[in-house]
């Protein structure tokens, strides 16, 4: 009797004990593991939000280096405008000194009148100035010693032989041979040159002979000046 009343007590014991730790475990483990259980969940979705952090930085960077380039090739483009503003303004510049110097020269040109000229002619095809022709030049550029009011006149011409087009570009080249000798030989003053090219017009020759075409293979040079008629204005006053 009494054996069997110790084992009844201590398997109740051990029952008693068993839902003891049950329950201990119930009230003071459980709430750990929930604990831990919410900061991994926090952590899992704290790594997820630094991973779009990380992705939102990344597509941030990618923007910002492509609105740098945007903004270099901007600065290039407005330091290109800036380049061609300043060489318009140049040119602009430069157009009115020019415009200003051709005012003052043919200011009243009523009183321009021809005070010296001289023909120089080329051979056929060519721009090339003989020996003859720069001795006219020369005495040509003399006359202009002691001016004070004058522009020369350069006109180029071609005979009809050829195509137009290209006539004209050989009247060009011819004027621009005379021009560059005057300047560089004979130092005239460039803004005081007026040329032009005008191919195969104003014949002074219509015939179809060689002479007749020799002729016309020409440049005329012109000084027109205006020191007469202000010497007469101001003699008159």
């Amino acid at each position: 009797m009494t054996q069997k009343f110790l084992i009844a007590i201590l398997g109740a014991t051990a029952l008693v004990s068993g839902c003891a730790t049950k329950g201990y475990v119930r009230q003071n483990v459980t709430p750990v593991q929930d604990k831990l259980n919410q900061v991994a969940d926090q952590v899992t979705k704290q790594g997820g939000d630094i991973q779009k952090t990380q992705q939102d930085v990344q597509k941030n960077t990618q923007a910002i280096s492509a609105t740098e380039e945007k903004l270099s090739a901007t600065d290039r483009r407005a330091n290109d405008a800036m380049t061609s503003a300043n060489k318009a303004n140049d040119q602009a510049q430069k157009d009115d000194q020019e415009i200003a110097q051709l005012r003052g020269v043919i200011s009243n040109l009523d009183d321009y009148k021809v005070s010296k000229e001289a023909t120089v002619h080329f051979k056929f095809n060519s721009a090339v100035l003989s020996n003859e022709d720069k001795m006219q030049l020369d005495d040509l550029a003399a006359g202009t010693n002691g001016m004070k009011r004058y522009f020369i006149a350069v006109e180029g011409y071609t005979d009809t032989t050829g195509p137009a087009n290209y006539n004209l570009e050989l009247s060009r080249r011819r004027a621009e041979a005379v021009v560059v000798y005057l300047s560089a030989e004979k130092k005239v003053p460039f803004y005081q040159i007026r040329t032009i090219g005008l191919g195969e017009n104003n014949l002074v020759d219509n015939g179809k002979t060689a002479d007749a075409r020799a002729k016309n293979r020409r440049v005329e040079v012109k000084i027109f000046s205006a020191d007469t008629a202000v010497a007469s204005a101001g003699g008159s006053r």
